[in-house]
């Protein structure tokens, strides 16, 4: 089977090495970042990729785009904007989109595909920008089994897990699943590291022996440590969660889900943004119950 010639639009924190996993394989690969000095620069880190100055200069005679970008209104910009990736797209490509979005957008882009008898596949990431990095995601698709098993192989080349959850929207809710446990996982861990150094314990002594046991989470083994050394300049910034929690609470209010811990921590990441900590990891609800601890 020929290689597929690809275009990725959205070139950042995570777009940035699951694109460079792509020319890494031997891929054609063409990139577009709004920044043009961050597609320049991923050039330059990876041997043979190419960059274009728009997104439909990307998407020109590729059989896959695939998309990592912020939210929403971004994509609606790449995709069905001036120079979006809609202007281009063949008939008989996929769009693959990797940004964490709401189940609605995904649909109106498996329609706008379909539209230019196209294809479509929602298809969100966990794993953070070490799982990028390191070419470990895990990848929830939503769309059609015949589009998703031809997009598996170049998927393949940064997902630990690939899965397809349901038709066009799926991979998006169940990317909502992961972040409403994530939640409130990093809350409940906040709570236990700051309960462990009130109570005067030993807390790399507790991290160490309790995420051996039932306790055990991601969150607890890859962020206690930085948790314990008030480190929150890394990872996944509050504010992109309080983007992802924003469109969990707006699902879950039409589809009738009471989510209460997930509504209180949005609020609780809300307060760390009138902290100035927009851009700290989620781990920083543990800075938010200890600012007021006296020295």
């Amino acid at each position: 089977m020929t290689a597929p010639n690809i275009a990725f639009i959205g070139l950042g924190t995570m777009g940035y090495p699951m694109a460079g996993h792509l020319v890494r394989a031997g891929l054609k690969v063409t990139g577009y970042n709004r920044t043009l000095s961050r597609a320049q620069q991923w050039q330059a880190d990876y041997d043979g990729a190419n960059i274009a100055g728009t997104p439909a200069e990307a998407a020109r005679g590729a059989d896959i785009v695939c998309l990592c970008v912020g939210n929403d209104e971004d994509l609606r910009q790449v995709t069905l904007g001036s120079d979006g990736v809609l202007e281009t797209l063949t008939a008989g490509a996929i769009l693959i989109d990797h940004t964490t979005a709401s189940a609605a957008m995904a649909r109106e882009l498996d329609q706008a595909c379909r539209a230019r008898q196209a294809y479509f596949l929602d298809a969100p990431v966990s794993g953070g920008q070490q799982g990028a990095e390191n070419g470990q995601l895990s990848i929830m698709c939503g769309g059609e089994e015949e589009v998703f098993n031809q997009a598996l192989p170049t998927l393949n080349l940064y997902a630990k897990a690939c899965n397809l959850m349901g038709p066009a929207g799926s991979g998006q809710l169940t990317k909502m699943v992961n972040q409403i446990c994530v939640a409130g996982l990093v809350e409940a861990l906040a709570e236990g590291v700051a309960f462990a150094q009130n109570a005067g314990l030993d807390a790399e002594k507790v991290f160490a022996t309790i995420s051996q046991g039932a306790a055990s989470s991601w969150q607890m083994i890859h962020r206690h440590k930085t948790m314990l050394e008030d480190n929150f300049d890394h990872g996944f910034a509050v504010d992109w969660m309080r983007k992802d929690l924003d469109i969990c609470l707006d699902e879950a209010s039409r589809n009738g889900t009471p989510l209460p811990v997930t509504a209180q921590v949005n609020d609780f990441y809300r307060e760390i943004q009138a902290m100035g900590g927009g851009r700290w990891d989620t781990s920083a609800l543990l800075r938010r119950l200890t600012r007021n601890k006296p020295a």
